[in-house]
């Protein structure tokens, strides 16, 4: 009995500590709901829309119950990809990406194709024998026969043309010598001289492959980095270079992997909201699509858990006027993407599939959506 009144005394000394730390606030909802729950009630206009990513082979047991209990929007990881699906010359593998398709007909799932020309490329792509003649013929071959295949598929909403276009300092990104995961060997095939923007011919070939096999599915510029303005500003520029050739472009793609305390770095918040305004003044739709907050130091997940709910509450907040998505990239520390091989932890669910604080920050969120900006703001 004694030792039963000694940890009931602890668990309360320890709920009183959280509580005066102010981080009551992320603790479990005694009444919380799925995700997907939330999102059909209260967002039912169409206008937001909340996803999770996996791959197919490691999404068994507990990480596809929890992919399929709280997300109706998926982007499979790394299935759709060229080096998946066109490993090499004559050599094609679907049955990754056909099962995802299978099992979002079975689910009422939405799914947003990444398969985009850009880096991670297949290896052959990335060789240093390869010729533009060569790169440009396997280009058309494998993104004519993704759009073909899934085009018009109701699953499907949207697709990721081009990847990491531009380096943070505003660069082209392009190849480097020797073969290498993130190398992008597509600038090979030249460039628009007839503009002062002077971008990678491979951008107009994906979006005329896309507008013309793909007429049924919206088209997404999708860009790595953080708020760096001069990076921006050429995807901005992109979006009506294209547009002028008469390529339809439906919205723009921020992949958010960022540390903790992302939200506390001046300008960042500001240049965010500008950057979704920019994207539905020019009718455009604004994604968050790949979000991890990495934990570079410590294990502090109240700190990680506001930072996720930051960029969620931005985009919430321009619902009215376009188009918003976000998507955490993996969903579980167990089985997600992390450079540092483990260590920096920035999912939102643990190495046991328990929900962090930050899981409980959006859906918490989610439910109590703040006030949208008034036109103009």
């Amino acid at each position: 009995m004694k030792k039963n009144i000694l940890l009931y005394l602890a668990i309360v000394v320890a709920l009183y500590s959280c509580v005066s730390q102010g981080v009551n606030e992320y603790l479990p909802m005694e009444n919380g709901r799925p995700l997907r729950d939330i999102v059909a009630e209260k967002y039912p206009e169409g206008n937001v829309y909340i996803g999770g990513t996996t791959g197919w082979t490691k999404s068994r047991g507990t990480l596809r119950d929890i992919l399929d209990r709280e997300f109706s929007y998926i982007t499979p990881e790394n299935d759709f990809k060229q080096s998946t699906i066109h490993p090499s010359p004559g050599v094609w593998s679907w049955n990754s990406a056909d099962s995802w398709m299978d099992h979002a007909v079975e689910n009422n799932q939405v799914i947003r194709i990444h398969g985009p020309i850009g880096p991670q490329c297949s290896p052959w792509a990335m060789n240093d024998d390869r010729t533009a003649a060569e790169l440009q013929e396997n280009l058309e071959e494998y993104f004519t026969a993704l759009c073909q295949r899934y085009d018009g598929q109701p699953q499907v909403r949207w697709l990721d043309v081009v990847n990491e276009t531009v380096s943070t300092n505003g660069q082209w990104f392009g190849p480097k010598p020797g073969v290498d995961s993130w190398e992008n060997p597509w600038t090979i095939l030249g460039r628009d001289e007839s503009v002062d923007l002077k971008p990678p011919l491979y951008i107009k070939m994906a979006f005329e492959i896309a507008n013309q096999y793909a007429p049924n599915t919206e088209l997404i510029i999708n860009q790595h980095g953080s708020m760096e303005q001069a990076m921006w500003n050429k995807v901005k520029a992109l979006v009506p270079y294209l547009r002028d050739q008469g390529l339809r472009v439906d919205g723009i793609g921020w992949q958010a992997h960022i540390d903790v305390g992302w939200e506390k770095i001046p300008g960042n918040q500001r240049k965010l909201h500008q950057l979704i305004d920019w994207a539905h003044d020019n009718d455009l739709s604004f994604h968050v699509t790949e979000q991890n907050v990495w934990l570079k130091q410590g294990s502090n997940y109240q700190a990680q858990a506001a930072t996720f709910e930051a960029v969620l509450r931005i985009l919430l907040e321009h619902r009215d006027r376009g188009v918003v998505t976000w998507n955490t990239w993996n969903i579980s520390d167990a089985d997600g993407w992390d450079p540092a091989g483990g260590a920096w932890r920035g999912q939102i669910y643990d190495y046991s599939y328990e929900p962090k604080p930050a899981y409980y920050a959006i859906q918490r969120l989610l439910e109590n959506p703040p006030e949208p900006l008034p036109d103009g703001s």
